[in-house]
Order: C-alpha cells, then sequence, then structure tokens
C-alpha cells in the first residue's frame, strides 16, 4: 500500500504560476524602459567627443599653418585637416574680420535636433545648441 505521504510528494509540480511570469516581465519592462533612454544619452555624448577631438584637432591645423604663413588658412584641406574613416559631423570655419582669429563650427542633426559645437583661436569650445539633452 502506498502512503498518503508520498501520493502527497507526487501530486505536486514545481514551475511557475502565470501571475509569477507575469511580475517577472514587469519587472523586465520597467528596467528596459529606464536603460533605453541612459543608453541613447550615452552613444549621443560618444559621438559629440567625435566632434570635440575634431574641432581640437582643427585648430591645431590652423595654429601650425599660422605658424607657417602668418595668417589663418581658409580651407580644411589647405590646412591639413583630415581625419580617417566617415564623421557624423560637418565642419567648416570663418576667418574673422581680424585675420587673427578663427571660428570652427561642427554641425549634426540627432533625432531632429541640432548640435553644433564651436571652437575658436584661444581653444574655446563651446556648444551652441546640444541635441543630448
Amino acid at each position: 500500500m502506498i502512503k498518503k505521504t508520498n501520493l502527497q510528494k507526487i501530486n505536486k509540480t514545481r514551475g511557475f504560476t502565470l501571475i509569477e511570469l507575469m511580475i517577472v516581465v514587469a519587472i523586465i519592462g520597467i528596467l528596459v524602459s529606464i536603460a533605453i533612454p541612459n543608453f541613447t544619452k550615452f552613444i549621443c555624448k560618444a559621438k559629440q567627443l567625435e566632434a570635440k577631438k575634431n574641432l581640437i584637432t582643427l585648430r591645431s591645423c590652423e595654429e601650425a599653418y599660422r605658424a607657417e604663413y602668418d595668417t589663418y588658412g581658409s580651407n580644411l584641406d589647405k590646412i591639413g585637416f583630415t581625419f580617417s574613416g566617415t564623421s557624423t559631423y560637418t565642419y567648416s570655419f570663418a576667418i574673422n574680420a581680424n585675420p587673427n582669429t578663427f571660428t570652427a563650427h561642427s554641425k549634426r542633426n540627432i533625432s531632429g535636433k541640432e548640435d553644433e559645437w564651436t571652437i575658436n583661436q584661444s581653444g574655446i569650445l563651446s556648444n551652441t545648441s546640444n541635441a543630448c539633452l
């Protein structure tokens, strides 16, 4: 004869209930809703580093050109500004009315928002419109 305690052990199945699974899915959904915006912000800021680095390089190229020719260059190729790969920003600069000053710009459209950085001959880097905020 089979004892009653053995029957209770056999009939008990192990597993998760539907409510437990729904709670886990809800928790994962909440974590994803928090993580995705932070991740996209991180990606945006990483791309901004490209603009900052390239503007600093552009300023260095301008200063080297000025040291040799006593004026700032008027063309990116002329001053030797190149970078490897493809850039997500477009770069331009303007020689100001005073030939000893210039302003360089980098511009990019991120999700419909403009992201623009500038640097001048003094090395002051500024963000005129930030798409990562």
